[in-house]
């Protein structure tokens, strides 16, 4: 009950400093958006660019673990992944009130779940992570960063959900490695303690996840004349 307590008021408080305490609004917001989005990036700062698609990578990371979770609970899970990917930990924080623990996964994993159940995937997200981290380096202007972060919610509240995407996988991390019958709690602090990678290294590492009671139950066939 404290968990969930303490996930819904951080949802709230979120929400009250995105819309009441963040700064304001700038006229252009919705036109940086837009450039973001279709890829015309020229006179944008290469920082936000690589953030922005950022926050398009840990919706996946996320979803590599709450697809699964969400098997075993009684609210739709998938409502809340898919969501991420428009509003980040805005959508994530409810289902972590709400959501029950759960060490078990009982079934078959659909085509969905195989994918990313998979280390590809978490090579491969890896592999766009560093290409991004890098591309936001290279030619950084980080006077021009901190700036817009003092002045431009957009950019203000951005940064923001990227940093609490960080620091609120591990609270799923513990539960996903019991699903695998797997300890290792070097792991688990390596996802706290890293950001962005930390996850990522779990998701190349982790062993397949197990299919429990699954097995096929054979036709019954009549008896021999």
């Amino acid at each position: 009950m404290i968990r969930k307590i303490a996930f819904g008021l951080l949802w709230l408080g979120l929400i009250v400093y995105a819309f009441f305490l963040s700064p304001p609004q700038q006229p252009g917001t919705f036109e940086l958006i837009k450039n973001l989005s279709i890829g015309q990036w020229q006179g944008i700062n290469s920082l936000i660019i690589a953030l922005f698609n950022l926050m398009g990578v840990w919706p996946i990371i996320y979803s590599a673990v709450v697809f699964i979770d969400g098997r075993g609970q009684k609210i739709p899970a998938w409502l809340f992944a898919i969501a991420s990917f428009g509003v980040g930990a805005f959508a994530l924080l409810p289902y972590l009130a709400l959501r029950e623990p759960n060490q078990k996964f009982v079934g078959k994993k659909n085509t969905l779940l195989k994918l990313l159940d998979s280390r590809v995937t978490g090579f491969v997200l890896t592999v766009a992570a560093v290409i991004l981290v890098a591309y936001g380096f290279t030619g950084a202007d980080w006077t021009n960063f901190s700036q817009q972060w003092q002045t431009n919610r957009f950019i203000h509240v951005m940064s923001l959900d990227f940093c609490l995407l960080c620091l609120l996988f591990p609270t799923l991390v513990g539960d996903d490695m019991a699903r695998r019958g797997w300890k290792n709690p070097q792991l688990l602090w390596i996802t706290a303690l890293i950001p962005l990678f930390g996850p990522l290294i779990y998701l190349c590492v982790r062993p397949s996840l197990p299919e429990i009671g699954a097995e096929t139950i054979p036709t019954e066939q009549p008896a021999p004349n």
